[in-house]
């Protein structure tokens, strides 16, 4: 009798340790993220993600769509207006309207941003720099950018008091 406990005590154990084990920071539901990629445009923020579904659920998106996908993904983001772009069953697109900060004269900044799952490769890409993070949970920190659009002069504007010979 004592032995049938005891192998009932190992199996009760074993039973509250796996799905700890099994537990996958990066995972959502049905979603495993495997990269966030996210580019500066101006005030906007354009994100690309790649995961993995379950196999199982492949057939649910076919039948009823990818509304539910979709709702995961902006969740897993945690941007209060986000905009879907594309979507598939193993990468997404968004956009993130006033994500940064504009002061004036093309300059920006993008403030720190948690999501709601650890991101295993994080990249956030400025015009000038890119930064990158491992198994993070968080941007921290910020980061400051310019615009790097040039503006476009009309031929018949004088340039430095010169006359364009065109205009004549």
């Amino acid at each position: 009798m004592r032995a049938h406990a005891v192998v009932l005590l190992i199996l009760l154990t074993v039973s509250l340790v796996v799905p700890v084990m099994a537990a996958n920071e990066e995972r959502y539901s049905y979603i495993t993220l495997q990269d966030v990629q996210i580019r500066l445009e101006n005030e906007s923020a354009v994100i690309h993600l790649n995961y993995k579904v379950d196999e199982g659920t492949r057939f649910i998106f076919f039948l009823l769509g990818k509304q539910d996908l979709k709702n995961k993904l902006m969740k897993i983001l945690n941007y209060d207006d986000v905009r879907m772009n594309r979507i598939d069953l193993s990468s997404a697109d968004f956009t993130v309207e006033d994500a940064a900060l504009s002061y004036g004269n093309g300059i920006y900044w993008y403030p720190s941003h948690d999501f709601n799952i650890v991101i295993p490769l994080l990249s956030v890409r400025s015009p000038q720099v890119t930064r990158n993070f491992t198994m993070t949970r968080v941007f921290p920190s910020g980061m400051g950018y310019f615009a790097t659009e040039t503006r476009i002069v009309p031929n018949d504007i004088k340039i430095s008091g010169i006359p364009d010979k065109r205009s004549r």
